[in-house]
């Protein structure tokens, strides 16, 4: 009945915005809170079923959306003629050299494994640096203005959203059979210097994604809004609801989102709940409430961090790749620790680790008053300026700090929580 109210609560803040401000504003709001909550999904099924501290949320966000440019633009013809054999060939110099290090080190000891092991790094970098480096100074000379680039395979951008899962699931297996060995706050401290590694190279890699030239105009899976205000059968059910064909279109777009967005969302949500409450999912709660305890009872804890990382990651990449879907272009540089890290983990707080309804609640939630905080920021600082002398410097210096109102908000929230409600708004529940 709690979360019953709470999500009805939730529904009704939405409805609000659409009748008081527009239904543009309150859909974009739900698609939105939408991939949050598949974010703060991910990052609940590591936290909250296994105790893994996870702070390279925005690493593997990005990664789903690297995986939209490379699955969904079209093959730059030019580029790959260019500099696309060169590519390869430094691609499988780099599996040799990888190759040929672990089996130095698998099958020779001592001094000679180190020898052997230096001397395979410098040659192997040696090597492939000299395919690398002029196949992508070739590619990023052919029309560096539009493309510059590979380009991608010109598929269905839909089809992103579970190669990005694919991609963040592959980069954490790889990041976990390195550093989940760490202790709990070290781990938290090499995910998130890696996703900043991850960042650093989409940044300036432009032959595989055109780093900070970004890349815009990516196909989607819903109608164009141009498209829907010039088709005739639009244009009548608009004028059977009573709306204007423009603005409608808009509406109907988000809404094409929204459908989208909530049907993976519930896939998900099915999915983590039957593993939550299956033999594995007990088993990860038994780690993470007695790490000790598990161990002495046979359990491989290492190998189950291992998989609970890379399917949470696998979550984030999926919802990475939903968001630049919806935003129709990638920007490396838009990535930042607050959005892609802080909010969600806020997102899960206050909702209630542990618990995937409230993992849910809890992205809406926060979602919905990082977005409506500017605009309420901006009422009850023009109101307060009201009140003082015309041109008063102290008026001048509350309207500027409106839009900082958001920042003040998310801390004063979490705050209440954790006082009010340690385990959440919805908290976990404890079966036998």
């Amino acid at each position: 009945m709690r979360g019953f109210v709470l999500f009805a609560a939730m529904g009704l803040a939405l409805v609000g915005v659409g009748v008081f401000q527009s239904w543009n504003v309150a859909l974009a709001i739900l698609n939105l809170s939408l991939i949050s909550a598949i974010m703060a999904l991910g990052v609940n099924i590591q936290w909250g079923y296994a105790g893994l501290f996870n702070v390279g949320i925005m690493g593997f966000a990005a990664l789903g959306g690297v995986a939209a440019v490379l699955v969904s633009t079209a093959p730059v013809g030019a580029a790959w003629a260019a500099g696309g054999a060169g590519i390869g060939l430094a691609g499988v110099l780099l599996a040799v050299t990888v190759g040929a290090i672990v089996f130095a080190r698998r099958w020779l000891h001592g001094l000679a494994r180190k020898l052997a092991t230096i001397a395979l790094v410098v040659g192997g970098y040696a090597a492939v640096r000299m395919a690398y480096d002029p196949a992508v100074g070739a590619i990023e000379a052919v029309d560096p203005a539009r493309t510059g680039n590979l380009g991608g395979l010109g598929l269905p951008i839909v089809l992103a959203w579970a190669v990005g899962g694919v991609f963040a699931a592959g980069v954490a297996w790889v990041i976990g059979k390195i550093s989940l060995g760490l202790r709990s706050d070290y781990f938290a401290i090499a995910t998130l210097g890696i996703s900043e590694i991850l960042i650093a190279i989409m940044k300036n890699e432009d032959w595989l994604t055109r780093g900070v030239k970004n890349v815009t105009g990516l196909p989607r899976p819903v109608p164009y809004e141009v498209d829907l205000q010039t088709a005739d059968w639009f244009r009548d059910l608009a004028a059977s609801l009573g709306q204007n064909p423009v603005v409608f279109s808009g509406i109907f777009v988000k809404l094409c989102y929204a459908l989208l967005f909530g049907l993976v969302l519930l896939a998900l949500y099915w999915l983590a709940e039957r593993a939550l409450r299956s033999p594995w999912g007990r088993m990860m709660r038994a780690i993470r409430d007695n790490r000790d305890a598990a161990e002495a009872m046979g359990k491989n804890v290492t190998a189950r961090h291992l998989q609970v990382f890379v399917l949470g990651s696998a979550v984030v990449g999926i919802a990475g790749a939903m968001l630049v879907t919806l935003d129709g272009q990638f920007t490396p540089g838009t990535y930042n620790p607050l959005r892609y890290t802080f909010l969600i983990w806020v997102m899960v707080i206050v909702g209630g680790s542990g618990n995937n309804a409230g993992s849910i609640l809890g992205a809406f939630l926060i979602w919905f008053v990082w977005i409506e905080a500017e605009t309420a920021g901006r009422a009850l600082m023009s109101g307060l300026v009201d009140w003082l002398p015309q041109g008063s410097a102290l008026g001048a210096h509350l309207l500027e700090a409106a839009p900082h109102l958001r920042l003040f908000l998310m801390g004063l929230i979490l705050l209440v929580v954790l006082r009010f409600s340690p385990r959440g708004l919805i908290p976990e529940r404890t079966r036998g």
